[in-house]
């Protein structure tokens, strides 16, 4: 029987111990840290396309907790509204869903060990090997070993997996900006519940959107030419953060000032970074997935999904062909399909950091032809929400 060493106990971890236990592979997952991420990180979106891959584990958009986020607005800072979505697709019962990050952790996790499946804490990858005759061993800092038939290096943008794989691999690329959210409360706003709003202010970026009265989920992208060391990370206390997000965002419509000010905890900054390529996915029985292969700017909105998708879709060519093909396969499967997504999410990106010049075109000029293309946008295939995986399918090698 295949056994599977999963490294990192993050959203990707359990949904594909999940999806492997589904496939008749058993498996443990592997975590670095000592404690679990309860608490950690702000919010995301899971998008409907990874929502549809959660459901071959059979998890379901109201067990995850959070909220439907149907639909998104974008404004300039001046507050004139560029253009609106729905994130509704035909032939689909959802639509995108809000949840705080450590409540996605905590339910995957919790459902993954009442299925069965084994998570151990304090198990930091150190090293790897693997022999011709199928069998590879995972090496941990805590002087441990654990042995299998294939490691899945989900262990995020920072992978030791992907160094063991290619040790020349390039550093996560820094896309320019830094990230930062909260929740706010006691402040009202106007827009429906659920609605996410896009700002792009004159000197960042600011999404909101408002879970009940009173209560207001919101992110900030701050433009910062070079990448922050962490000691130029630390040196933003909160209250220096505070008053800088207050003035980033003072010249602009909106309620973004009143949002800042509301929030009692304002999430330290982080440096936003991506992975552009990776060249290698796999050796011998060693395979990335998630961030691990290919980590996407938020500004995607895909990042969670994408790494949910892969869990999948590797545990459906590990359940169909040989190790080597499956890991091939999969690669072949998925590559495209994440690069598209990660040269786009760039875009986005670097729309957020305008000059004069450059925010007139984006506003005038290229925001309404995205909003004559989203007037018609559910009447038309949409590669990447339409996106679903054939479970019950067989997968076929090759190249």
């Amino acid at each position: 029987m295949t056994r599977a060493l999963i490294v990192g106990a993050g959203i990707t971890g359990p949904v594909t111990a999940m999806a492997l236990q589904r496939a008749g592979i058993e498996s443990t997952v592997y975590e670095a840290h000592d404690r679990t991420a309860d608490g950690v990180g702000a919010f995301l979106t899971l998008a409907i396309n990874g929502l549809h891959a959660l459901e071959h584990v059979g998890i379901g958009p109201a067990t995850l907790g959070g909220f439907d986020t149907p639909a998104m607005s974008i404004r300039s800072g001046t507050g004139r509204r560029l253009v609106t979505f729905a994130s509704g697709r035909p032939g689909s019962p959802f639509v995108n869903r809000t949840l705080s990050r450590s409540d996605l952790y905590a339910r995957l996790r919790d459902e993954a060990v009442a299925r069965g499946i084994r998570i151990e804490y304090g198990k930091q990858l150190v090293d790897s090997h693997s022999t011709p005759g199928g069998t590879v061993w995972a090496e941990f800092a805590d002087g441990t070993s654990a042995e299998g038939n294939v490691l899945i290096g989900a262990d995020g943008l920072h992978s030791r997996t992907r160094t063991l794989i290619d040790p020349s691999c390039p550093e996560p690329r820094y896309t320019g900006l830094l990230n930062t959210g909260g929740y706010a409360h006691g402040v009202t706003v106007t827009e429906p519940d659920g609605q996410f709003t896009m700002m792009f202010g004159k000197k960042a970026f600011f999404g909101y959107l408002q879970r009940r009265p009173g209560d207001v989920w919101w992110f900030a992208n701050i433009p910062e030419k070079k990448q922050l060391s962490p000691t130029g990370l630390a040196g933003f206390t909160p209250e220096r953060w505070r008053a800088e997000l207050t003035d980033r965002f003072a010249g602009d419509a909106g309620p973004a000032t009143d949002i800042i000010s509301a929030t009692d905890h304002i999430v330290p900054p982080w440096n936003t970074c991506d992975l552009p390529h990776v060249d290698r996915w796999s050796a011998r029985s060693t395979v990335l997935i998630g961030d691990a292969a290919h980590a996407i700017s938020p500004s995607s909105g895909q990042g969670a999904s994408l790494a949910i998708e892969d869990g999948v879709m590797l545990a459906r060519c590990l359940r169909d062909l040989d190790i080597p093909s499956a890991l091939r396969t999969f690669e072949r499967l998925r590559r495209d399909r994440v690069q598209k997504l990660i040269v786009q999410a760039k875009r986005t990106s670097d729309m957020k950091i305008a000059n004069p010049l450059t925010r007139v075109i984006r506003d005038r000029l290229v925001m309404p032809l995205v909003a004559r293309y989203a007037r018609n946008a559910t009447e038309r295939p949409d590669w990447i929400q339409d996106y679903r995986i054939e479970w019950d399918s067989p997968v076929h090698g090759g190249a």
